[in-house]
């Protein structure tokens, strides 16, 4: 389990434009590394849209923002463009990274079992170590929660 103080777990992943993002070349910045469910479903859409309705907020703090999903970078290049996202998103299909932020958790809905993200989000400050660490985040005041983080 990842918590507040400790080094962040590093990786590398594909973004929406087809590079390899690795988390240690971005030292020297304050990292929010969201992970969400699915692309351009609504939970996901409404806190995509609050990140980047925000988005000069963030970029004052100097912050870099990585959404991270199952979903292929296909997907995200889609969901991105569809709303106008300004910031990166990073494909984890085999949920390799998910899990070991342990946001890869088994889950409950109608009655049926399954295993899939819990909407969490890292705050990473600029030597690479674990700021805050926020589970079940609410899309609606996600934004605003995070950039409360940020201060």
């Amino acid at each position: 389990m990842v918590e507040e103080g400790t080094p962040a777990p590093d990786f590398v992943l594909e973004s929406d434009e087809g590079e390899q993002i690795h988390l240690t070349d971005l030292r020297g910045k304050p990292v929010v590394l969201y992970f969400y469910p699915k692309d351009d479903t609504q939970g996901c859409t409404a806190q995509a849209c609050g990140i980047r309705d925000s988005w000069q907020e963030f970029a004052e703090r100097g912050a870099v923002v990585l959404g991270v999903s199952p979903d292929t970078t296909e997907s995200h290049v889609r969901f991105r463009e569809k709303y106008a996202l300004p910031f990166t998103l990073l494909a984890d299909p085999d949920h390799d990274v998910a899990e070991r932020y342990g946001v890869w958790v088994e889950k409950q809905n109608y009655g049926k079992t399954y295993w899939g993200i819990e909407r969490s989000t890292f705050v990473i400050d600029e030597d690479g170590n674990v700021a805050r660490v926020m589970r079940r985040v609410k899309p609606d005041t996600h934004a605003a929660d995070v950039l409360a983080a940020l201060r």
